[in-house]
């Protein structure tokens, strides 16, 4: 419980009352805006107790003039804009950005109180080891000497690839752009970010559908929906301010809300149709919706001729989904799905909108392709209002995963394979031989590295039955809550057998505390983002540009500054660094900008030069409110944030696209078709679109891909530069392609012929080259429902990843008679993340105290469970939690839910002596992911946090 609070020991009543000499009560809405700096000049309570968070004062308060400083909020995906007011270099106050087309002058809790993230005394102020299980205060000299010999001791002994780089979502993209050539220039790729246990389910099965694998329209085009389907997301909580544009549709265009989710959500409350159904059964609620759209032929068929192939494969998979089959497996009326399938049929276009939900499954890559399919079929991909909306997690989650922070490819998502190498050598102006020299092997450089969600198995397996040299030796935390993953026993064993455990981040995080490791541990203050300065991805594909608020505090440094350093010791500095500026070991934000506008054309992330993302960050008030477009002033006719992709250089001037493979549009006013990804031809059927291109096309038909030879056979190259002719001759002549011609020649003519770069093809419902081509729904791996195994198994157990992973062998053994409710989590309004930062801001800690477990009065009655006590919820491999009971008919019978966002306590044991001295956060409590269990998606190795069996019984 967070009370007032002296020394860090709880000693009195709650936080609120440290107020009362002032409020006379509890604290309010109002009060809590207003003391958390939401105010002009940042007003807080002056008899706020020492140890409480009150208005940071500058030196000369009274006379310093106040400079307004514009960033954006570090938490969710939205991109909320936060102005600063600044007096000598002291952060005193802000305020929402109003002119801002994202938040409007709006702030969840979160994002109201972003200050004291910066200012936060529970913040790591000073590089931190443990020697003889106590933490001892060092010079970052000794810390980055010791680190990095130890790593090039490991190096030298067990390779590169027994060092683990796990990279962060809260990086700026420059940071997370160094990060990832950081470890490619390391020589391993064993490195990720917390993209893949949020959303790589939805990158994979996005862009094997239609090309790309991010939010095809935006927040703000919501305002065009003409009805809201919500699956697997509760906004409400995790996107507090995306809800007003959701709303904005529902009350100004009577667009029908549906809402499909296990619990009955905040957001689900604001729904006109709430479909409650079984965790894990997403594809089939989907097919059971399209069986009565194919029943009653409600599908766009002049759009799937058109635009989509392998739409009768889908039709006869959707064939068996009958209403009595649906209501089987998913518990779902087949007469409330029909209700559904009318209300989406009659209100086109509709956009459909996902977030974790729907993607931590054993199969998330079906569940987001099945999405996609829904939309195909009804025609509304591509189009104002439509599309699918998926709200990304942390504030650069989306960037950082443009940018590569994964250990399957490279920036831009251009792979591992040896042509991708070669292309990033020559952005980065180095010896392809000197690159492949880092690496273990040619086998290596182009083999896919561990996901973060099982970097610890590499550790615990057992040598022979991993693909690389050596089990994992060294692992970096660089910004990343170690409680956001499951199996947190196993985490923790880990922890305990690796030589080091480095972490890099603002806050000790439970990673320094969760294992019993006695010496080897370093922890290093980063600087928070608004203590820096970069560019930040929005879910939308919008990138926005922070200004510094403020000089780092105490001796944090920025993420940035700290690669340098270690890059240094480590040797590769000189190469890595080489067209990037450093003064005094910081590498210079701009130059990082301009290099990665030099190499990802395959996403249009070059037209974003940081010139053009200052403007429209200094113009917000320019751009329209719905479309994104500005209206006048500088940046007349960009859409806000130049959301990607910005074809060509930034010199070429393209707006950005802020609707995909809206076909309404010329290419170069943003509009777009779908992406020739996956040839020309399969089994004789034409893949390449029929009759539909942008506006203003030249050929009035679909197409491959570009070329050089493509541009000579159409006779376009005359078209060219002489200097954009001899840089693709130097490349590869010819066989040069849109994605490889560093001059941005080629996408600069095909788009003054009216063509999109990357072809016009048709989007495939069908993917040949996964497990399951067709989404097919398979039970979970720890599943009640027994009698559905037989016909809805999960896949054989296998090899990926370097690793072997588990399917068939856990599902046939039968759990559910001591662990007979089903486990899913989620989201709170007042915390983000693994929660260490937001749990360490008083002014949200007091918000939410106590970590809980809602459980359905049935199934409180039945095993004598009381609302609001403690009780231990166990797993069926072996670990429990003590938690506080919420008894709530928010989930159904049968079902219970945890929210991730705690730590601190480890089944039942309370942690907080374990934290360096005053780095505790205010609010702990046991992770849920403790109790969750072992289950992977099958292509991407995203984790079952959604759907797994527990046993709740009272402490």
């Amino acid at each position: 419980m967070l009370t007032k609070r002296t020394n860090g020991v709880a000693n009195g009543p709650r936080l609120s009352k440290a107020f009362a000499g002032t409020t006379g009560s509890a604290i309010d809405r109002r009060t809590f805006l207003k003391r958390s700096g939401l105010a002009a000049g940042g007003a807080a309570a002056a008899t706020v107790p020492f140890g409480m968070v009150k208005k940071a004062e500058a030196a000369s308060a009274a006379t310093g003039d106040i400079t307004l400083v514009k960033s954006v909020c570090t938490h969710c995906s939205v991109g909320c804009t936060v102005v600063a007011e600044v007096q000598n270099g002291v952060w005193t106050g802000q305020e929402p950005g109003w002119d801002s087309p994202f938040n409007l002058g709006a702030h969840c809790a979160k994002g109201a109180s972003v200050r004291e993230h910066a200012h936060g005394e529970r913040r790591l102020k000073h590089p931190t080891k443990m020697v003889d299980g106590k933490w001892t205060q060092i010079s970052w000299e000794q810390a980055i000497n010791e680190i990095g010999d130890k790593l090039q001791e490991i190096y030298d002994t067990s390779g590169p690839d027994s060092t683990y780089w796990l990279g962060s979502a809260k990086h700026n993209n420059e940071q997370a752009y160094l990060f990832r050539k950081f470890y490619a220039f390391w020589g391993s790729n064993n490195g990720d970010h917390q993209a893949r246990i949020c959303h790589s389910t939805t990158v994979a099965g996005v862009a094997n559908t239609w090309g790309y694998g991010a939010m095809t329209n935006s927040y703000n085009d919501i305002h065009n929906s003409r009805a809201i389907f919500q699956i697997g997301g509760n906004p409400a909580e995790a996107h507090p301010v995306a809800m007003q544009h959701m709303l904005k549709a529902k009350e100004q265009n009577n667009a029908p809300f549906i809402v499909c989710d296990p619990r009955f959500t905040r957001t689900a409350a604001h729904a006109d149709e709430f479909v409650r159904f079984r965790p894990g059964t997403d594809v089939g609620l989907i097919w059971g919706i399209l069986w009565h759209v194919f029943e009653n032929g409600w599908e766009d068929k002049e759009f799937i001729r058109q635009r989509v192939w392998g739409m009768d494969q889908i039709k006869a998979e959707v064939a068996k989904w009958t209403p009595e089959e649906t209501e089987r497996v998913t518990g779902v009326p087949g007469s409330q799905l029909k209700r559904v399938a009318r209300t989406l049929a009659n209100n086109r276009p509709f956009t459909i909108i996902w977030c974790m939900g729907g993607t931590q499954h054993t199969n998330g890559n079906n569940n987001t392709r099945a999405y996609c399919v829904l939309g195909l079929a009804l025609g509304v991909v591509g189009t104002q209002g439509g599309g699918t909306n998926i709200f990304r997690g942390h504030d650069n989650v989306q960037g950082a995963t443009d940018l590569g922070v994964l250990c399957h490819t490279l920036p831009g998502y251009y792979g591992l394979k040896t042509g991708s190498w070669k292309h990033w050598a020559r952005v980065w102006d180095v010896d392809y031989e000197y690159l492949k020299g880092r690496f273990a092997s040619k086998d290596f450089m182009e083999k896919s590295g561990v996901p973060v969600s099982r970097w610890f198995d590499l550790a615990l397996e057992a040598k022979e039955n991993i693909d690389q040299n050596d089990n994992l030796r060294a692992m970096v935390f660089w910004g990343h809550a170690a409680n956001s993953q499951t199996r947190l026993p196993d985490m923790k064993k880990a922890m305990e057998k690796l030589d080091m455990l480095v972490i890099v981040d603002p806050y000790p995080t439970m990673a320094a505390v969760m294992n019993d490791r006695k010496d080897g541990t370093y922890l290093l203050p980063a600087a928070t983002q608004f203590e820096t300065y970069g560019s930040v991805t929005a879910s939308n594909r919008s990138i926005q540009w922070r200004e510094q608020i403020m000089e780092p505090l105490w001796e944090s440094k920025t993420d940035h500054e700290i690669m340098y350093l270690l890059a240094k010791k480590l040797g590769f500095a000189d190469e890595m660094f080489k067209n990037i500026k450093v003064e005094n070991n910081i590498p210079l934000i701009e130059d990082v900008t301009r290099e990665f506008n030099r190499g990802m054309w395959t996403i249009g992330y070059t037209g974003q030069s940081p010139e053009r993302l200052r403007s429209h960050m200094e113009n917000q008030h320019t751009f329209d409110k719905t479309t994104l477009q500005a209206r006048g002033g500088p940046a007349d006719g960009d859409y806000y944030g130049l959301p990607w992709p910005s074809w060509g250089t930034a010199e070429m001037g393209h707006p950005g696209t802020p609707v995909l493979y809206d076909t309404s549009k010329p290419v170069a006013e943003g509009g777009l078709c779908f992406r020739a990804r996956f040839g020309v031809e399969r089994d004789g059927d034409n893949l390449l679109a029929e009759g539909s291109y942008p506006v203003d096309s030249e050929i009035k038909d679909g197409y491959p891909e570009f070329t050089m030879a493509m541009l000579k056979k159409l006779g376009w190259d005359k078209d060219l530069t002489a200097d954009e002719k001899a840089t693709i001759e130097k490349i590869a002549g010819d066989k040069t392609n849109w994605k490889t011609d560093l001059s941005g020649g080629i996408q600069r003519v095909a788009i003054k012929h009216g063509c999109a770069p990357f072809g016009n093809a048709k989007a495939r419902t069908v993917v040949w080259n996964f497990p399951d081509p067709v989404p097919t729904h398979r039970e979970p791996l720890y599943t009640s429902r027994r009698d559905l195994v037989a016909d809805y198994p999960t896949y054989e157990d296998r090899k990926m990843y370097r690793l072997p992973i588990l399917y068939k062998s856990i599902q046939e053994k039968d759990f559910s008679a001591d662990f007979p409710i089903i486990l899913t989590s989620g989201r709170l309004v007042e915390y983000e993340g693994g929660g260490d930062e937001t749990r360490s801001n008083p002014w949200l800690a007091e918000l939410q105290q106590d970590m809980f477990v809602e459980i359905n009065p049935v199934d409180a009655n039945n095993t004598g469970v009381r609302d609001g006590a403690m009780v231990w919820l166990h797993g069926p491999e072996g670990a429990k939690v003590k938690v506080k009971a919420l008894v709530t008919e928010r989930v159904g019978q049968g079902v219970a839910f945890m929210p991730f966002h705690f730590g601190g306590h480890w089944q039942g044991e309370d942690q907080r002596d374990k934290y360096p001295k005053g780095a505790d956060p205010y609010v702990l409590g046991e992770a849920s992911n403790t109790a969750q269990t072992y289950g992977y998606d099958s292509v991407t190795n995203m984790q079952e946090t959604k759907a797994t069996l527990c046993r709740i019984e009272p402490a």
